[in-house]
Formats: C-alpha cells, sequence, structure tokens
C-alpha cells in the first residue's frame, strides 16, 4: 500500500485547517502558500472532504474552509480512506467479506490480513488532534 498525494495532501490540508483554527474560514490560496501545494490541486481534494461533511465550505470575500467537527473527531483512517479508497495491502482484503476462492489454501492470506490489522490499528486510532499535538510539538522542537 502507497499513500498518494491525494491522500498525504488530504491530511496537511485538513491539519492546516486545524491549526489555524481562529473561528474565521481558512483560504485555499492561504493553505496552498503554507503547505506549497497548488491551489488548483487543494480545490480538488477539499471538494471531496466538503462532500463527504468533513469540511464546510463558508462562501463570499471572507470565505473558506473549516473543520465541521473537532480535530479529535476525526481519524486519519477516516481521512484516508475518504481520499484514496481501501487501505488493503491486497484486493481480496478490500471488502468485507472475502470472495477470493483461494482463501482456504492461501498461506499469505494471513501476512496480508496482519498488515490491514496492523495499518488499520494505527491510522483508526490516531485523530487529527494527535497530529496537531506532533505538528506543534515539531514546531517547539525546532525553536532555538
Amino acid at each position: 500500500m502507497k499513500i498518494s498525494t491525494k491522500g498525504r495532501y488530504a491530511l496537511r490540508l485538513m491539519l492546516d485547517l486545524a491549526l489555524n483554527d481562529t473561528g474565521e474560514p481558512v483560504r485555499i490560496k492561504d493553505i496552498s502558500i503554507r503547505q506549497e501545494i497548488s491551489d488548483k490541486y487543494l480545490e480538488q481534494i477539499v471538494s471531496v472532504l466538503n462532500k463527504a461533511g468533513f469540511v464546510k465550505s463558508i462562501r463570499g470575500p471572507q470565505g473558506g474552509y473549516r473543520l465541521t467537527k473537532k480535530p479529535e473527531e476525526y481519524t486519519v483512517g477516516a481521512i484516508l480512506r475518504l481520499t484514496e479508497g481501501s487501505l488493503a495491502p491486497v484486493s481480496c482484503l478490500e471488502d468485507e467479506n472475502n470472495h477470493c476462492e483461494r482463501q482456504k489454501q492461501c498461506a499469505t492470506l494471513i501476512l496480508w490480513e496482519k498488515i490491514n490489522e496492523a495499518v488499520s490499528g494505527v491510522v483508526d486510532n490516531v485523530t487529527l488532534a494527535d497530529l496537531v499535538e506532533w505538528q506543534q510539538g515539531r514546531a517547539d522542537f525546532y525553536i532555538i
């Protein structure tokens, strides 16, 4: 499994919204500058996040985007699955029920299940609030 730029940038966008929440909407142009990501690409990503209700769009000259929930209510897994789809390492684990005809004799399936459980165990237990805390810790680390 490899997370695409879409998934990585979605996390950075959500993190930026959380870090810059002053009560006012955050403009994509400002996120683009801070994150060094094309505003056109961010518009595509924020559209997906907006349709799913992860962010709220505020129109007008003072418009922008805001999180719809508190940072601790978003998991990294939810954000990545929204933008990436399944995080399963193999296609036979993408659905809730494994329909592979070889599953009963497939020794490697045990490995793939363990990898899938490990990845889910991490991304489903790390929240946007955790990322905010980690980011602020990094900022503190770099202050001389």
